[in-house]
């Protein structure tokens, strides 16, 4: 079993290691749950362990993502010249300076051909290990239907290009799900992050709730964000 080490503290130590290699894992939590902080560490991670990565932006322009990411001081500018990272412009439909700055970029996003072709494009330009989708939601929100169908077709392009998969997953505050029947029988894995007031205090958690291909906790476990990033404490449980 090979195993892609996230990199983020305490996380790898509850999937016995790591991901599974090409495992497409469900990271679905409500808003200010930290998912998007969670997928970009991944991605960065991967950059340090020199394994290259694909950044799908469908919620936020690029040139913010880039932003944010420096806050942490993630720079992924020179691994962009380096031809080691990608960032596909979902988002903007090549409105503005991104048709200027953008080699990436999906026109329609409903058009699932074309999103394919084009991330299919920047995975294969980097070898991408990783790619992130954040968010997939944003793909069928508006056609619950077509969920599943458009989940596994995402699921089998990255898996027949050998890449190891997180595909973000919205949900709303209180939702018990993770981003509908289709979507959740479609990966590999399902992480969940949540924000609770216990006790009068807000807590951030996470739960590895399936993980196809190895071992992992079966317990609520404590995390934070920090300057840095995520932190899982493996050795904290939460009791909602």
């Amino acid at each position: 079993m090979r195993r892609v080490k996230t990199g983020i503290p305490g996380f790898d130590e509850l999937v016995n290691g790591g991901i599974p290699e090409r495992n497409v894992v469900l990271l679905s939590g409500g808003p200010g749950t930290g998912k998007t902080i969670f997928a970009q560490q991944f991605l960065w991670n991967g950059l340090q362990m020199n394994e290259s990565g694909v950044y799908v932006a469908l919620e936020e322009h690029p040139a913010q993502i880039r932003q944010n990411m420096l806050q942490f001081g993630w720079n992924v500018k020179p691994y962009e010249e380096k031809n080691m990272f990608a960032l596909v412009d979902a988002f903007s439909s090549g409105i503005g300076k991104a048709k200027e700055y953008e080699r990436y970029i999906v026109q329609d996003i409903t058009d699932l051909n074309e999103f394919v072709d084009v991330v299919r494009e920047a995975v294969m330009a980097v070898n991408a290990k990783r790619v992130v989708v954040d968010s997939v939601t944003t793909l069928y929100i508006d056609k619950p239907s077509v969920a599943r169908k458009i989940v596994l077709t995402l699921k089998r392009v990255f898996a027949g290009l050998g890449t190891t998969s997180i595909f973000v997953s919205q949900i709303s505050v209180g939702e018990r799900g993770f981003g509908g029947p289709g979507v959740e029988h479609g990966v590999d894995g399902i992480v969940r992050l949540d924000l609770d007031e216990i006790n009068g205090e807000l807590k951030r958690s996470l739960i590895v709730w399936k993980m196809r291909g190895t071992s992992h906790s079966m317990k609520r476990h404590e995390f934070e964000i920090t300057d840095k990033g995520i932190r899982v404490f493996p050795d904290r449980i939460v009791k909602l």
